[in-house]
């Protein structure tokens, strides 16, 4: 069969480093072995019952049969609207600061095609995530990693970016409680990022995917609460962690005003919204009872501490994560990230997610997700206290 040549736009495309993960894993299951899988981030709870519902009711609405309107019904910009002045304190204009989007990855994906040409520049967490890699490479733009390292509590130095980096840079990606460190942010680092983003005219996307999950009593800021966040930015957000929704495809980027417009603009070429029961059932989830977030977060919060007590327990002294549903993790000496992943496969049929998966900086970690049940991950921590490496 003649095989077509694809357009270089997609030989440009990074990379499915964690597709070789996907491999690894599916041989050792053949084998029979029972696994493990602490390396992938896939909710592992059910939608709340009273979201599932609200879909069920409203898909017999025959007004949703028919095609939506191409950027969303307005009901749902208005419950974004009402979600964040309830939650954040921030007003947000429903009709010209919201924009729905197919789940947050197409809004991450995309925005770079919004925003970036051939060339420019976009400043790049490291470790981050990939996907930020792979809109940037579709735009024919070019990346500057800052790092993220631990002495630093995961956030970047700005000082460390260079001056011509800086003046070239359009775009920076942002994501607090972060995916895979799981740091959080302060509302200082967030005023030195609008600070710098005003003086080298850089549009900050703030990836907010973990938005509601914060330990310790202590909420995730939202960038937006930050004065003059707007001005520079937006943030992105989704119901897929939150709601554990991540099946349902819906999120929503939220801010300055034009740059809701690009998203609009480019979704207007791509899609005709979602369907509107869905529609219906993502502004039921952000209106209703919030019970279902609370409860889910104290389940992470659990799960967190069950695991990492049990692994200081057998000499693995790490700590514990302030947000998000993983844990970034050093390696023992001796080991890369990604032969350390692959020694918990082959021995103790545990599987977690190498550092350097996510950038050159995610070296010398593993991220493990807290998708599983209490007992499950002390059983992973047990195992690997069995390799008598700490």
């Amino acid at each position: 069969m003649k095989q077509f040549e694809q357009a270089d736009v997609l030989n440009q495309l990074p990379d499915q480093f964690f597709a070789k993960l996907v491999q690894k894993v599916a041989r050792i299951i053949e084998q029979g072995h029972d696994v493990i899988n602490l390396g992938q981030g896939n909710p592992d709870q059910p939608t709340p019952a009273h979201i599932v519902a609200a879909l069920q009711e409203a898909a017999v609405n025959p007004a949703y049969h028919k095609y939506p309107p191409f950027t969303g019904y307005d009901f749902l910009k208005e419950a974004v609207a009402s979600f964040y002045k309830r939650e954040y304190g921030v007003e947000i204009d429903p009709k010209r600061e919201v924009a729905i989007l197919f789940g947050g990855k197409v809004g991450l994906v995309e925005i770079s095609q919004c925003f970036l040409n051939p060339g420019d520049i976009a400043l790049v967490p490291d470790p981050g995530y990939p996907d930020y890699w792979s809109g940037i490479a579709m735009a024919r733009a070019e990346m500057a990693m800052m790092p993220l390292k631990e002495e630093n509590q995961f956030l970047p130095d700005y000082n460390e970016i260079e001056k011509d980096v800086l003046d070239k840079a359009k775009l920076m990606f942002l994501n607090y409680p972060n995916n895979p460190t799981a740091a959080v942010a302060t509302k200082e680092f967030f005023e030195e990022t609008i600070h710098l983003a005003k003086e080298n005219d850089i549009l900050v996307v703030h990836d907010f995917a973990y938005g509601a999950i914060g330990f310790d009593g202590k909420k995730p800021v939202s960038f937006l609460e930050i004065q003059g966040a707007k001005e520079v930015g937006i943030e992105i957000y989704t119901l897929s962690k939150t709601y554990n929704m991540a099946g349902w495809r819906v999120g929503f980027a939220v801010g300055n005003e034009s740059v809701i417009k690009s998203i609009n603009l480019i979704q207007d070429h791509f899609y005709v919204s979602l369907f509107g029961a869905v529609q219906e059932a993502a502004a039921t989830a952000l209106l209703g009872p919030q019970d279902c977030v609370t409860e889910l977060v104290a389940t992470y919060e659990s799960r967190r501490n069950a695991f990492i007590h049990r692994l200081n327990e057998v000499g693995w002294k790490v700590e514990a994560p302030k947000g998000s549903f993983f844990c970034w993790l050093p390696v023992p000496d001796g080991y890369t990230s990604e032969s350390f992943a692959d020694l918990l496969l082959e021995k103790a049929h545990v599987v977690v997610a190498p550092g350097i998966g996510f950038g050159k900086s995610g070296e010398g970690y593993v991220r493990v997700g807290l998708l599983c049940g209490e007992d499950r991950l002390v059983e992973a921590a047990n195992r690997m206290a069995k390799l008598n490496l700490f």
